[in-house]
């Protein structure tokens, strides 16, 4: 494990976990922070912090990444968006512009790096309501849940497991041919 906001100490874990396992060709971008303070009491330091975690540090160890994976011709690096990177939601601001900012950083990262069939590609899932650290507050208020459940088309909020297909998709040769895209998967909350 790392402190990906240490953009000092990338270069160290990516040969660390290369020495081991060889130099990885799948980059899943999830490390994430949601402070949740109001417009008016968010600091410098949680402005600076969630921007750090969720849009510098997905790029930093992409980066780090690319030239070990254009060497092999093949690579995917899937980045974790969010509801927010397309919607405001109350107290939130850092992490909606961060991740306004992952779904434009993938496009950038698709256009920078899936050109002369590099065999790269760069993709981000915007998840909609699942229960994870980020969202635990909200789930100790059944009426919340259930309003949030209500917003989606399906009638219900995200499993952990309802991620893995989309992810092993956007991981595998099935998804050559995508680029550049961010993908909900929020059971049809952006639909309605």
């Amino acid at each position: 494990t790392c402190d990906v906001s240490r953009f000092d100490e990338l270069p160290g874990v990516v040969e660390n976990v290369s020495s081991v396992f060889g130099s990885p060709d799948i980059l899943v971008n999830a490390a994430g922070v949601n402070l949740r303070e109001p417009w008016d009491k968010v600091s410098e330091e949680t402005w600076n912090k969630t921007i750090a975690i969720n849009l510098t540090a997905p790029f930093f160890l992409a980066r780090l990444l690319i030239p070990a994976m254009q060497e092999k011709g093949w690579g995917k690096i899937i980045n974790i968006a969010s509801l927010q990177s397309m919607r405001a939601f109350p107290n939130s601001a850092p992490y909606g512009a961060s991740k306004g900012g992952v779904m434009q950083l993938t496009r950038a990262m698709a256009e920078a790096w899936s050109g002369n069939m590099s065999g790269i590609t760069c993709n981000a899932i915007a998840p909609g309501f699942f229960k994870t650290g980020l969202t635990a507050p909200l789930y100790d208020d059944q009426k919340v849940i259930n309003a949030l459940a209500g917003q989606t088309i399906i009638g219900r909020n995200g499993e952990l497991e309802d991620l893995n297909g989309l992810t092993i998709f956007l991981a595998s040769r099935a998804s050559d041919y995508i680029t550049g895209q961010t993908i909900c998967l929020d059971g049809g909350w952006t639909a309605k």
